[in-house]
């Protein structure tokens, strides 16, 4: 089997956000951060603002086509009452200070405020922390590892937030922290690879095949983190364990008629494919199927050259094509142009 550990890695990098990308997220959302916290009618009820989202989680691949933008979501924790705050009015408290810094450039959402700069597109989604006891940790809240780890109570991580649903008129709970976490610990157990499958199987999705419409962004990093397994040694082997997993353990589903049920990490009775049809998910899973099959004839491929050919067939011109066969002009047998350097899959960075 042909794991091409350089060749993932040019892939990867080819995939991953550029520089200057990661450069306009941080100006755009610590440009919004700092103007929340200084805002003077909203600063009294500001309790923290942090990162979620595919940019936090590191698992955030640069934008399809030329003119895409890479988004970023800001949460900002309030002490609003959901008892007695209604889910638009919560809202609509911070539409004086968008108007302010972004007029013409902010959109209401179903359950944030979008942002459309020029270079990024952040969303800013409201919450409610549900104690006094939660208030205090995210006030704390200057960098995860120390709340994470270094915590003597526990209490926080059994209370998600609470976020305005405008459209069902109700407060629901999320729990982003309980993703960071989880995504973090699968990587840890992974040796660094499970982020790199996640940036390797949304790439094939994106840009390769955008419809159906659904599963997409976070249900989608939910899917693999749910069949990619622990036991990985490079991210081949992640990218064809996790469609193979697909294909057989939602056969009943399809067959059915139905879909999968997700839970939300730290939201159990969260569907986190509750907006995913099941006629979605049927086509879905048909071009899952075809990438199982055609990972696994790249992964089981002995030459290497040939397994490289076919993981381009399957993620398409970002990943790196193998050297092309030259005539020696000593000998007049076949050849090929070696590589000029290895490269290192990196885990990446959580900032």
């Amino acid at each position: 089997m042909a794991t091409l550990p350089t060749y993932f890695s040019d892939y990867l990098k080819n995939i991953r956000m550029t520089d200057s990308q990661v450069q306009e997220c941080k100006t755009g959302h610590e440009t919004l951060r700092k103007r929340l916290e200084e805002d003077e009618n909203l600063g009294p009820i500001i309790v923290d603002t942090f990162l979620q989202g595919s940019y936090k989680r590191n698992t955030a691949i640069r934008p399809a086509g030329e003119k895409g933008k890479s988004d970023v979501d800001v949460i900002v924790v309030t002490t609003l009452d959901r008892a007695t705050e209604t889910p638009d009015a919560a809202l609509e408290r911070f539409k004086p200070f968008l108007k302010k810094w972004y007029y013409g450039k902010y959109r209401k959402q179903g359950r944030s405020w979008g942002i459309e700069l020029s270079y990024v597109d952040l969303d800013l989604v409201v919450t409610s922390a549900p104690s006094e006891a939660a208030k205090s940790y995210y006030k704390n809240f200057a960098a995860l590892d120390v709340m994470a780890n270094e915590c003597d109570d526990d209490s926080w991580k059994t209370e998600p937030l609470w976020i305005p649903d405008r459209d069902a008129n109700q407060w629901e709970k999320t729990h982003p922290i309980a993703q960071i976490l989880k995504t973090r610990e699968k990587n840890h157990a992974t040796n660094g690879h499970y982020i790199n499958v996640v940036k390797a199987i949304k790439w094939w999705r994106k840009a390769l095949h955008p419809k159906p419409k659904y599963p997409k962004s976070y249900p989608l990093e939910h899917l693999i983190w749910t069949v990619c397994p622990y036991s990985i040694d490079s991210v081949a082997e992640g990218v064809v364990s996790a469609f193979e997993r697909i294909r057989d353990d939602y056969r009943w589903c399809v067959e059915s008629g139905g879909k999968p049920y997700l839970p939300d990490h730290g939201v159990p009775e969260h569907d986190v494919f509750a907006r995913v049809s099941a006629e979605d998910f049927k086509g879905f899973y048909a071009l899952a199927c075809d990438a199982a099959e055609k990972a696994r004839s790249a992964y089981d491929e002995e030459d290497k050259e040939t397994s490289a050919e076919k993981w381009r067939e399957l993620f398409g011109e970002k990943f790196p094509a193998p050297p092309k066969k030259k005539k020696s002009d000593e000998t007049g047998l076949d050849g090929y142009t070696p590589r000029t350097a290895p490269s290192i899959i990196g885990g990446g960075r959580y900032a």
